[in-house]
């Protein structure tokens, strides 16, 4: 009776004080990412095995690719994550692509040879190819010891859960596309039978963060982006243009971190790598002045309820595959583009219901965590 109550004071909480979130009521995702601990990818993990635990959405698994950093870091990450939260057993972890579609670190470099960006962010690029588990870098609290990798590829279980679960499954799209480009490209019969693609990704008016021109997200496989962006399916795009003006200041990180009456396992991990950085010299506790964009988490809050988004425009989008100093730039249309282009018009949020979101961030990143669910 008192695990009901609770759940029940949980689920009027979340209806009540962020204004109702009826709209994805038991939604079934898939993350589809390039995983970190408690980075911007990380914060979505977390949040999304809060609601799943409540029951709000379910979470049919987490698919890894390589982006930010490589596959088999961010799969270590994804399954610490979810071992962490006690959710190890109800959400998957499933490992994906390692490389882009067609770039390579040769092909990046001649390119930045020729057109140089002296503040090109390669992500894991800029780091040796982990080869061994003696490779992988452990998170601060150790890897996971009872959650391992799901036998089944990313690919192959996109395209299982899609199928089991036809115009059900909304995949939240956090890191380069690889994995869902080869999930179409290998079995397009999915194709109508995705619910929605809700994207953390592209820059349209604003400068990239991985070149001067391109997000990186859509710049570390630009081919696949392409690929998915054209594909006939209801796509929802979180640019930066828009999570650029999500900015977490000094005062909603104490609320996560400083909170004397919620002391867990990822306000710990908050406060330790939000807080000194992760190269152990610039964040919130070393500079009062610090700010973070909040950007992967922006996707779920999305889904729960798409009023978190005040400002949206429906426009046609691409994203550029020429090798060149505009690889991987987002482009939009608001006027009907050339046929021949084979564009999809699609909703892209402008700005965010900044202090609504952060109310619901603030509340899913200091809950206790939850539960063990049965396997």
């Amino acid at each position: 009776m008192k695990k009901l109550l609770a759940f029940l004071a949980c689920a009027l909480c979340l209806a009540g004080c962020h204004g109702g979130l009826s709209s994805a009521s038991h939604a079934k995702i898939i993350i589809d990412s390039d995983y970190n601990t408690i980075d911007d990818d990380g914060q979505l993990g977390a949040m999304a095995a809060q609601l799943h635990a409540q029951g709000a959405v379910d979470v049919l698994g987490i698919t890894v690719v390589s982006g930010r950093q490589w596959l088999q870091q961010g799969s270590a990450d994804a399954l610490k994550s979810m071992e962490r939260l006690g959710v190890g057993a109800q959400i998957g972890v499933y490992s994906g692509a390692n490389t882009p579609l067609t770039h390579d670190l040769e092909t990046v470099r001649s390119e930045l040879a020729k057109f140089p960006e002296p503040h090109a962010q390669l992500g894991a690029w800029e780091t040796p190819e982990p080869m061994f588990a003696s490779d992988l870098k452990a998170p601060p609290d150790g890897f996971a010891q009872h959650t391992t990798l799901r036998r089944k590829s990313a690919v192959d279980f996109i395209v299982d859960s899609v199928k089991q679960n036809p115009h059900q499954v909304t995949i939240l799209a956090v890191g380069p596309l690889t994995n869902i480009a080869l999930a179409v490209l290998q079995h397009p019969e999915i194709v109508p039978l995705i619910k929605q693609i809700i994207y953390l990704g592209g820059a349209f008016k604003v400068a990239g963060n991985a070149t001067a021109h391109a997000e990186f997200n859509w710049w570390f496989d630009p081919e696949a982006a392409q690929i998915v962006l054209h594909q006939p399916i209801p796509q929802v795009v979180i640019p930066l243009d828009a999570a650029n003006t999500v900015v977490m200041d000094k005062k909603i990180y104490d609320r996560i971190a400083h909170d004397p009456n919620k002391h867990t396992a990822v306000t710990q991990l908050f406060a330790q790598l939000e807080g000194y950085g992760f190269h152990h010299n610039s964040g919130f506790e070393t500079d009062r002045n610090f700010t973070a964009h909040v950007m992967d988490s922006l996707t779920i809050a999305y889904l729960l309820d798409p009023r978190f988004a005040t400002e949206t425009v429906d426009e046609w989008v691409d994203v550029d595959i020429a090798f060149g100093p505009d690889d991987g730039r987002s482009i939009a249309y608001l006027k009907t583009p050339p046929t021949h282009l084979g564009l999809k018009k699609m909703r892209v949020v402008k700005r965010f219901d900044n202090a609504r979101f952060f109310n619901l961030y603030v509340d899913l990143l200091t809950r206790p965590v939850p539960v063990k669910l049965s396997g």
